[in-house]
């Protein structure tokens, strides 16, 4: 049952708690917020923002999601149809929330929008190799 929700659900309400004020309480400019800063051996400072951290966390989603896409089984539908409607709420959001009209939101969309078009065609491409046909 785990199976059919949509992973890249995350992320999304990852930036709506950002957005809403719920991490680090700065709403929208939280997002460029340095979460992580290490001195490389070279002597330089390396940072990620907390919108970068949001952007890893997709990435790392979409790889499982399209691991996920892998198996045939009856919640496969589904969790596609979940899927587009995930987009379909990023979609949205962009266009009527001043908000989510960010570099990292319309990132976050993207990747969304790869998932469903990856999930489909990770699907598709192992079904037909799953038909048998017995003669």
């Amino acid at each position: 049952m785990m199976t059919v929700i949509p992973l890249m659900v995350i992320p999304f309400i990852l930036y709506n708690l950002a957005m809403l004020g719920l991490l680090g309480g700065g709403g929208i400019p939280a997002l460029q917020h340095d979460v992580i800063v290490l001195s490389m051996l070279s002597g330089a400072i390396w940072s990620m923002a907390l919108g970068d951290l949001f952007i890893v966390v997709a990435l790392v989603v979409l790889f499982f999601e399209i691991l996920k896409a892998t198996r045939n089984g009856s919640g496969n539908l589904v969790n596609h149809m979940l899927s587009m409607l995930v987009f379909i709420a990023f979609l949205v959001e962009f266009l009527l929330v001043q908000d989510a009209a960010t570099q990292v939101f319309f990132i976050l969309m993207t990747i969304a929008l790869i998932d469903v078009i990856g999930g489909f065609a990770v699907s598709i491409r192992s079904a037909g190799r799953d038909v048998s046909i017995g003669l």
